[in-house]
């Protein structure tokens, strides 16, 4: 009864700040109830990091996606890893165009490394940009929703939202740019270190990736995972560890994620993950 009443009063005061009470609305206030952490619920929906094109405010719902938008705010690099549906690149572009909008940088440049490239695109029609689009289309999706497609097509003529694999990248120098590297995990050592390096004078650079989802070929080091080790300790970098408890898509994700993080604790002799 006691832990009802908390859920209860945590969805009220969720309804009273203007978001919506669904599904996993719930599921989440349950798990902080249970875990003695309902003192941390009116930190959530308190903040809008964006409004998309049609009105829609976007906001952290999880614990962690909170410390998430805050690392992005307060860090000059932030890295956020973790599971599939943990809105971490959604959150980053609606930073993203939020510190557009605030003229806080000029452009929002987005990039992602085409791992399968290599023999497969060649087969593909049509010319580079067309064949690596497929790899660039979350990126697509979610620049579409928070500024709507003909505003979208308007800041690409101008320069101001650039979309490109990794590749393009080297050998250029980022200023006032909102720079977000998606699935860093399959960044190669040496990409990463290139990436890392472009940042400029006025630029801000999310890199996210989810180390369990690696398609880079065995024996070949994840330049994320490697990353985070490197730069953990220093001052201006943001690593934000998202886990399962912040998975906002379908019930049926979480449950996914926990079943492999499950089967590769078991694997490994109950030392989690490598």
């Amino acid at each position: 009864v006691a832990y009802a009443a908390k859920v209860i009063q945590g969805l009220i005061g969720l309804s009273a700040r203007g978001e919506s009470i669904h599904e996993q609305n719930v599921r989440y206030l349950i798990q902080l109830v249970k875990s003695g952490n309902e003192d941390k619920i009116q930190t959530l929906a308190a903040d809008v990091l964006c409004v998309t094109a049609k009105g829609k405010p976007v906001k952290a719902k999880t614990v962690g996606q909170k410390k998430y938008v805050d690392a992005i705010r307060a860090n000059t690099v932030t890295l956020g890893v973790g599971p599939a549906g943990t809105g971490k690149t959604y959150l980053a572009v609606a930073a993203a165009v939020a510190a557009f909008r605030a003229k806080e940088v000029n452009r929002i440049i987005l990039t992602r490394p085409a791992v399968e490239a290599g023999e497969r695109l060649g087969f593909l029609p049509g010319d580079l940009q067309s064949k690596v689009d497929p790899y660039l289309r979350p990126l697509y999706d979610a620049l579409f929703e928070m500024l709507g497609a003909e505003s979208y097509a308007k800041y690409v003529e101008r320069g101001n939202i650039e979309v490109a694999p990794l590749a393009y990248m080297r050998g250029r120098t980022l200023d006032d740019s909102f720079i977000i590297l998606d699935e860093a995990q399959n960044t190669s050592r040496e990409q990463m270190k290139m990436f890392l390096t472009r940042l400029g004078f006025g630029s801000k650079i999310v890199i996210t990736g989810d180390v369990t989802q690696i398609d880079l070929p065995d024996g070949k080091a994840s330049g994320l995972k490697e990353a985070m080790r490197v730069l953990r300790d220093v001052e201006g970098i943001g690593i934000c560890e998202l886990t399962n408890a912040d998975v906002v898509r379908h019930v049926m994700v979480q449950r996914i994620v926990e079943a492999y993080e499950r089967y590769e604790t078991a694997k490994n002799g109950g030392k989690g993950r490598k």
